[in-house]
């Protein structure tokens, strides 16, 4: 997801229209296509939302994020806004492996204490 994300943003296209396309031009045979396909289009229709979930706890303004940072908020964000069947530490502890893996070298940090946040704000339930 972060990579078709990634794309979406470098093309300036909406993340549901790169969907089919990523998944013919890449090894999906394990992905659970169902699952990437509601992720994605989740977080082109919810955009105004997430951005505004992930901006409220940023110390800069969201257009300065890079892409790939962007790419694993949006997800993390739209998973714990509307997946509640995924655990919260779950969801945080996935988006800060991608940060590790495909970000800057200390961005799982910060992409930890966004999430972290939004998690705060949206499930008080589960964490406490």
């Amino acid at each position: 997801m972060v990579q078709a994300l990634y794309q979406a943003h470098m093309t300036g296209e909406a993340a549901g229209s790169v969907v089919d396309p990523f998944i013919a031009e890449h090894n999906m045979k394990r992905a659970d296509l169902a699952y990437f396909r509601e992720v994605m289009r989740g977080i082109e229709a919810e955009q105004s939302t997430l951005e505004e979930a992930i901006s409220h706890p940023m110390d800069r303004d969201y257009d300065e994020l890079d892409p790939i940072a962007t790419a694993i908020l949006q997800i993390g964000a739209y998973e714990l806004i509307n997946r509640i069947e995924v655990p919260y530490r779950v969801v945080l502890n996935e988006s800060i492996e991608l940060a590790k893996l495909f970000g800057a070298s200390e961005s799982h940090r910060y992409v930890n204490s966004i999430l972290d946040n939004i998690a705060r704000q949206y499930r008080t339930v589960e964490m406490r």
